[in-house]
C-alpha cells in the first residue's frame, strides 16, 4: 500500500510539471498545441501553422522554453506546416509517422516509438484511414488525435489515401482502446469546442460511437459528399517537403 501511494505521489508531482497551450488558427480552425517541462524547459509543438510561426515562437520565447521537437499528426491538406520554418530558425527536430513518407523530416516516427522531452514520452499511435501517414500522439492522458478523431466526428476519408476501413479500424481498435478518461485534442474543430475524451467519443461521436459497424460506417463516409480543402493544391506539396512551398 505504502509503494501504491508513493508511486501517485510522484505521478502527480510530474504531471504538475507539464505546462500545457492550445492555440488556434481562425482560418483553417487548426488547432496547435505546447507541451513543455516546466523543469528542464524542454518543449514540443504538435500541428503549427506556418503563418502563425511568429506567434507561436513568441510565446515559447516569452515562457523560457526551448523547443527540442515539432511535430505533425499527418501531411495536411488544408494549411502549410510550419515545422520547417519552426527547425530552421530554431534547431528543433521535425517529426512525421513514417507512414507519410516525408523524406525532409528529421524524425518519421512509426506506431509504439516514442520522443521524449525533460521526463515526460511521446508515445505515437499510428491511426491511418484520413492519411496513409496519420499519427495520433499520447501522453501523460492526452491524446492528440490529428484528423482521425475529430470531437463528436472524424477526418474525411475521400482523398490522400483515404479509407474508411483503416479509419474505423484505427478509431475502433486503437484510439477507442484508451482509457476512457483520456482527453482528447484533435487537430481541427469548426463547432467551438476544444476538448473531448475517449469516453465521451464513444458514447456520443454521431459517426463512429463504440457500437457502429463498419458497413455503417462506410456508408455514412460514403455520403458525406464534401468539397475539397481550398489550400490542396498548395499545402500537399509543401507539407511533404516540411512546409517549403513550390519556387521558395
Amino acid at each position: 500500500m505504502e509503494l501504491e501511494l508513493r508511486a501517485k505521489r510522484k505521478e502527480t508531482r510530474v504531471n504538475d510539471k507539464l505546462f500545457f497551450r492550445q492555440l488556434f488558427d481562425a482560418e483553417s480552425f487548426t488547432y496547435t498545441y505546447l507541451l513543455a517541462d516546466t523543469t528542464s524547459k524542454e518543449a514540443v509543438l504538435i500541428d503549427p501553422v506556418v503563418e502563425n510561426v511568429e506567434r507561436d515562437l513568441k510565446l515559447v520565447e516569452q515562457l523560457g522554453f526551448n523547443l527540442k521537437y515539432v511535430l505533425d499528426t499527418h501531411v495536411h491538406a488544408d494549411h502549410v506546416t510550419g515545422a520547417g520554418k519552426i527547425r530552421e530558425l530554431t534547431g528543433a527536430k521535425t517529426v512525421v509517422g513514417a507512414g507519410a513518407k516525408v523524406d525532409c523530416a528529421s524524425v518519421s516516427i512509426a506506431d509504439g516509438d516514442t520522443v521524449s522531452f525533460g521526463p515526460f514520452a511521446i508515445k505515437a499511435l499510428s491511426t491511418p484511414g484520413h492519411t496513409d501517414g496519420c499519427t495520433s500522439y499520447y501522453v501523460e492522458g492526452m491524446v492528440f488525435t490529428g484528423d482521425a478523431l475529430l470531437i463528436r466526428g472524424n477526418g474525411r476519408t475521400d482523398f490522400q489515401q483515404g479509407s474508411s476501413e483503416k479509419l474505423f479500424h484505427s478509431i475502433k481498435d486503437k484510439l477507442y482502446k484508451l482509457p476512457k478518461e483520456t482527453r482528447v485534442y484533435p487537430a481541427h474543430d469548426y463547432r467551438g469546442q476544444t476538448a473531448s475524451s475517449i469516453g465521451e467519443e464513444m458514447q456520443f461521436n454521431a459517426r463512429i460511437p463504440s457500437g457502429q459497424s463498419l458497413g455503417e460506417f462506410v456508408k455514412i463516409m460514403e455520403a458525406l459528399d464534401l468539397a475539397d480543402p481550398k489550400k490542396i493544391q498548395i499545402s500537399v506539396p509543401a507539407n511533404m517537403k516540411c512546409g517549403q512551398l513550390q519556387g521558395a
